[in-house]
């Protein structure tokens, strides 16, 4: 399937996954790579140095496009924005900041560069600055999320930017990402069917939540500080909960999930972590290869459409 981003991207199929904190790794990202999508290496708060290795695990499994998500606001992220040069990935995608500092340098190094972004103005912004292309995040997702449905914000971007947009938040399986297609959308971005891929180095503890999760069984941690972030029902997102609505400082409410992501990747604690998801994770049910997210999606996505095709 070829679109804008598959060419952008010198890609197969119009997937993206999501560069996770704690999640996204070489391993990941490479199977997704070698599947026919782009994976991308979640920096995070990692050093310059933890994702150059990563970058050179991935190269050794797959020589496909490979990329990094880099968090502006990280204490590393002039450093990491020197090794994608150096490294020369074929993409970054970017949160928590505007990348404009990097984006000549990047540009000049051949890096297409595609930030991710939660409202119409800000995917302008990106455009003005010399962004490839925007991932169009809605509040489905999983952790820090906008206020925007994915349902009204992929349409609204597409009509504001002339650069290819990546539809993101709420998307699966190939109902869902032909229904960002339809909106607009030039590509997908998933995160939560990455987790639970075989490659993922998730703890089993993680993916087994996904995987029983129901429809009603996300929430939003942190909306009255302005910071929402969506994961799945637990101890922890009840207690925080219930101190936001008893007012405690908000160094209390920081301290309650310090490290609390790795906890529930790295440790397993599915109770007091943060198990990260989006409201897609009702719609998962089993474990798969990378190969296989991929080519049962392409091949959902075709029934979909050609459903779609008869009926009209």
């Amino acid at each position: 399937m070829k679109s804008k981003i598959t060419t952008l991207l010198g890609i197969e199929y119009p997937i993206i996954q999501g560069g996770m904190a704690w999640v996204a790794n070489a391993q990941l990202a490479a199977n997704v790579s070698k599947a026919g999508g782009i994976g991308f290496i979640g920096a995070a708060n990692a050093p310059a140095d933890w994702v150059r290795e990563q970058i050179h695990i991935a190269r050794s499994i797959t020589d496909k496009p490979i990329g990094v998500n880099i968090m502006l606001l990280s204490d590393y992220a002039d450093e990491i924005a020197q090794v994608a040069i150096e490294e020369k990935v074929e993409a970054v995608t970017t949160g928590a900041g505007n990348p404009a500092k990097y984006m000549k340098a990047w540009k000049e190094a051949g890096i297409r560069v595609i930030p991710v972004v939660a409202s119409v103005a800000l995917a302008r912004m990106m455009e003005r600055a010399g962004a490839d292309a925007v991932v169009a995040e809605g509040m489905e997702s999983g952790g820090h999320i906008g206020e925007q449905t994915t349902m009204t914000l992929v349409p609204q971007i597409v009509s504001a930017v002339h650069i290819p947009v990546i539809a993101a938040g709420g998307i699966a399986d190939g109902r869902t990402m032909a229904a960002a297609m339809m909106l607009g959308a030039d590509a997908v971005q998933m995160g939560t069917r990455f987790i639970v891929a075989k490659e993922s180095a998730v703890h089993p503890a993680y993916k087994a939540r996904i995987l029983a999760a129901k429809d009603i069984d996300s929430t939003i941690t942190g909306a009255s500080l302005g910071h929402p972030i969506r994961s799945l029902r637990n101890a922890m997102t009840r207690q925080y909960q219930q101190m936001e609505q008893e007012g405690v400082a908000f160094e209390q409410l920081e301290r309650l999930t310090l490290g609390s992501l790795r906890r529930a990747v790295v440790e397993g604690d599915v109770m007091n972590g943060t198990v990260m998801a989006g409201q897609s994770a009702g719609m998962i049910h089993k474990e798969q290869t990378c190969q296989e997210i991929i080519e049962e999606l392409m091949q959902e996505m075709k029934e979909v459409i050609g459903f779609v095709q008869k009926r009209l």
